[in-house]
């Protein structure tokens, strides 16, 4: 980046009034409470804050086409011993993704503070 420039400040730069990216801490899943960083004071709960349905526990589908294999390790009968079976098709899956204590954040602060958009997790 030039002069030394941060991408949030890169990113702060195109952004109108009043719409900044800040950063904060999961206190509580549920109900959600956000502290964000820089203010001890402030917590943000659901009743302000959208938590896009990829950072939740949400059903989704995929496909798959892969054929099992597991083996017995001894005693029964021969034929139970081992076996395989196609698995294939569409195939409901829950992806547990919900926010957790002490989860860092990147928060989209809107409407001069009154209004928060999680935008993601920071990685560890």
């Amino acid at each position: 980046m030039e002069n030394g420039m941060s991408i949030k400040q890169l990113i702060q730069g195109l952004m109108p009034e009043g719409v900044c990216v800040v950063q904060g801490v999961v206190q509580s899943a549920s109900p959600l409470k956000i502290k964000i960083e820089g203010d001890e004071k402030l917590i943000i709960s659901e009743q302000n804050t959208y938590v896009p349905w990829q950072l939740t526990d949400y059903d989704t589908e995929v496909t798959v086409d892969w054929r099992s294999e597991e083996e017995s390790g001894g005693g029964g009968m021969a034929a139970y011993a081992a076996h395989s079976h196609a698995i294939k098709g569409r195939k409901k899956i829950r992806v547990h993704n919900a926010l957790k204590t002490g989860d860092k954040l990147h928060i989209l602060a809107f409407n001069h503070g009154k209004q928060y958009y999680v935008l993601d997790r920071v990685a560890k």
